[in-house]
């Protein structure tokens, strides 16, 4: 008899990632969970990053955020749930440690403290700081995994390769001059359409490709697709080699990334400490991915 994975629920992966027995991007684990980017900021910038979402829905789906300041274990849902739904009332949850590691920002500049032990606990401001959770890619990959079309990252256990853009977001407030950030998946040629159809339904957790192709890297303007920003560069399908165009059938294709919001933080250089989960790392919620699908 096969052996249940342990970490089959988002629960399991906050509380795994809450004791630090799990330290690895999150991609894969507690398959039909939604996964969640995290951005908390200083509570003056908050509904400037509020607008940022809305203008910029694909790349910055804004699903929840803390109820209150400096509230980590109680939120306020942007999606239409019913007040009787659980993770409406009770869902344990520390935006605090649930995240298998973290990035802190000081003055819109990355540190190297991602690994401290206590997560960013000792970073968080019980006062003012607020927390964003974004819609992630990964929430898409079940579907795609159950259509036959399994991301060869997560097969390979890997992180995903994430890029660097020149599309700019539609600026709110103090996110000026900010792009897009986008993570890439190869798919052979004859399954775009088939990928395309099955993550389109998938809004909340950025939708459908946003483009494809090796045209598709001069148009977003990356630089050098076997040098990812963010996550791991691609291997070829056997995972002996980087993925580049050398991969004949092979094509890259490229959805909105959650990493986006960090990416403003930089560019608009906040001042003060923003927290960010490291990418690829993402804090695992109790909604499953169908009761998103759709909206």
């Amino acid at each position: 008899m096969e052996k249940e994975n342990p970490l089959s629920t988002g629960l399991a992966v906050r509380l795994a990632a809450r004791d630090k027995t799990l330290m690895t991007p999150t991609a894969g684990l507690a398959p039909s969970y939604l996964q969640a980017n995290l951005i908390v900021l200083p509570s003056r910038y908050a509904s400037d990053f509020r607008l940022l979402c809305q203008r910029n829905p694909v790349p910055c789906p804004l699903l929840a955020e803390s109820s209150f300041p400096g509230a980590y274990s109680s939120l306020t849902w942007h999606l239409p749930l019913p007040t009787s739904h659980p993770s409406r009332q009770n869902m344990d949850i520390d935006l605090r440690q649930d995240a298998p590691k973290y990035r802190i920002y000081k003055d819109g500049i990355p540190t190297d403290s991602e690994s401290d032990p206590l997560g960013i606990t000792s970073y968080w401001d019980k006062t003012d700081h607020i927390g964003f959770l974004i819609g992630c890619s990964y929430s898409f990959e079940n579907a795609l995994a159950e259509a036959g079309l399994p991301p060869r990252y997560v097969l390979q256990g890997r992180n995903v390769a994430m890029y660097r853009t020149k599309i700019p977001l539609a600026p709110a407030g103090v996110f000026t001059r900010a792009t897009w950030v986008v993570s890439m998946r190869p798919y052979r040629v004859e399954d775009v359409e088939r990928v395309r159809e099955v993550t389109r339904e998938f809004g909340r957790t950025h939708g459908e490709p946003v483009d494809w192709g090796w045209d598709a890297v001069e148009r977003l303007g990356i630089e050098d697709i076997t040098r990812p920003e963010w996550g791991e560069a691609a291997r070829t399908e056997d995972g002996e080699g980087v993925f580049d165009q050398g991969e004949e059938g092979w094509v890259p294709v490229f959805w909105g990334c959650g990493v986006t919001p960090q990416e403003a933080v930089m560019k608009a250089g906040l001042k003060g400490t923003v927290l960010a989960h490291s990418p690829g790392h993402m804090i695992v919620l109790d909604l499953l991915d169908e009761e998103v699908k759709g909206l």
